[in-house]
């Protein structure tokens, strides 16, 4: 089976890091496309021998992609055509209908009011159910996703959920490495150190970090990921006189960048995800594996399992109390600062999220989705 892969862009980014590592471990030969910046992940996939092309979109609106697109399609005589994030799947099942690929779709980030970090709109779901119709399957990486999708109107025989996975080998808590990171970013050795890992954007919530560690005198703060709040984050920290415990790391895990994600989990006592809203939670899942304890708000890995399923786990956010959302995760920043530094043992979950399982999965979904799957009538749709 031979598959193109069509993203909306490649900066770091969860589905962009996803896309790289389940290339990895797909049994396929596999294509790369992004509409617009091929930035870091996509020097990793062609490091990794994965061939990456550019289409060069100038704006949402740039309907010359659809067939440029399409030629692509043809020529590359690809099985299978596979769109991730939202404008690559509008643009990428259209262009795939006209070139008469079977195309599948992931939905990595679809929540009850945002898409991809922005406000869903009635004529972004009505375009996104439009253009869903036109292909074979669409993968939820979570049962929660599943469920909005269903909610949304997308038929239950056309979802299909795979998880997101990891490498669980790649976060093993690793002393040296947590011994070397801490000194490289200047941490104290008995410092009880709060890790956040995500783009840095209003829906991350990571000014309840900063609140929480202003308010916890012993704690510091370690931040990897950058984006649009980097400077309003900065300037809070400041504010409350805690820019001294607080450690920005940018961008990590990218070509000559230090430390990685893995050192940064092995350096941190304790993870955060303050996220308003997510469709998976990657991050926690990486911490668990490093064996941290980890707080959190929303996270479907966790919270699509059964209730007590995932030990060393504390949420937040799920009872009307009249305790803020700062003041609650104080609290639980405080409880584990005063129970003292521990690791755990990786939970089951963590080997339930291999990547190489969901790979698995998703080679399933293809070989239905091309054995089965009738192109559907063709539909007039307004990109």
């Amino acid at each position: 089976m031979k598959a193109l892969h069509i993203i909306t862009g490649l900066g770091v980014g969860g589905a962009e890091q996803q896309l790289r590592l389940l290339l990895r471990h797909l049994p396929v030969r596999c294509d790369v496309v992004t509409l617009t910046n091929p930035g870091a992940v996509a020097e990793g996939l062609r490091a990794d021998g994965v061939r990456v092309r550019d289409l060069g979109m100038r704006s949402n609106r740039d309907l010359g992609a659809v067939p440029r697109l399409a030629r692509l399609i043809r020529r590359g005589s690809y099985d299978l055509v596979h769109t991730h994030l939202y404008r690559a799947c509008v643009y990428g099942r259209i262009a795939a209908r006209l070139a008469g690929a079977t195309v599948v779709a992931t939905e990595h980030s679809l929540g009850h009011a945002e898409i991809e970090g922005r406000p869903l709109t009635w004529g972004t779901r009505e375009l996104y159910l439009r253009t869903e119709r036109l292909g074979a399957a669409t993968v939820a990486v979570s049962d929660t996703v599943a469920g909005r999708l269903r909610d949304w109107g997308v038929p239950a025989a056309r979802i299909h959920t795979v998880p997101n996975g990891i490498d669980a080998a790649a976060f093993r808590f690793d002393s040296a490495q947590r011994r070397f990171t801490r000194a490289l970013l200047g941490l104290p050795d008995a410092a009880y150190v709060v890790g956040g890992v995500g783009r840095l954007v209003p829906g991350k919530r990571f000014d309840l970090l900063i609140g929480a560690v202003a308010a916890l005198p012993g704690a510091w703060l370690v931040l990897a990921g950058d984006g649009p709040e980097a400077v309003p984050l900065r300037a809070l920290a400041a504010r409350l006189g805690v820019a001294g415990r607080v450690r920005f790391l940018g961008e990590c895990g990218t070509a000559g960048a230090a430390p990685t994600i893995p050192a940064v989990l092995s350096a941190v006592d304790i993870f955060v995800s303050a996220s308003r809203e997510e469709s998976f939670g990657l991050a926690v899942v990486e911490a668990l594996a490093a064996g941290l304890p980890v707080v959190h708000a929303a996270c479907p890995a966790i919270e699509d399992l059964p209730a007590g399923r995932v030990p060393g786990t504390t949420r937040i956010g799920s009872s009307s109390g009249t305790t803020g959302p700062e003041e609650e995760l104080t609290a639980a920043l405080r409880h584990h600062v005063e129970s003292g530094t521990r690791r755990l043992p990786p939970p089951p979950v963590v080997d339930a999220y291999d990547i190489r399982s969901s790979s698995r999965r998703l080679l399933d979904v293809y070989a239905q989705a091309v054995a089965t799957a009738p192109l559907p009538p063709t539909e007039r749709v307004h990109p």
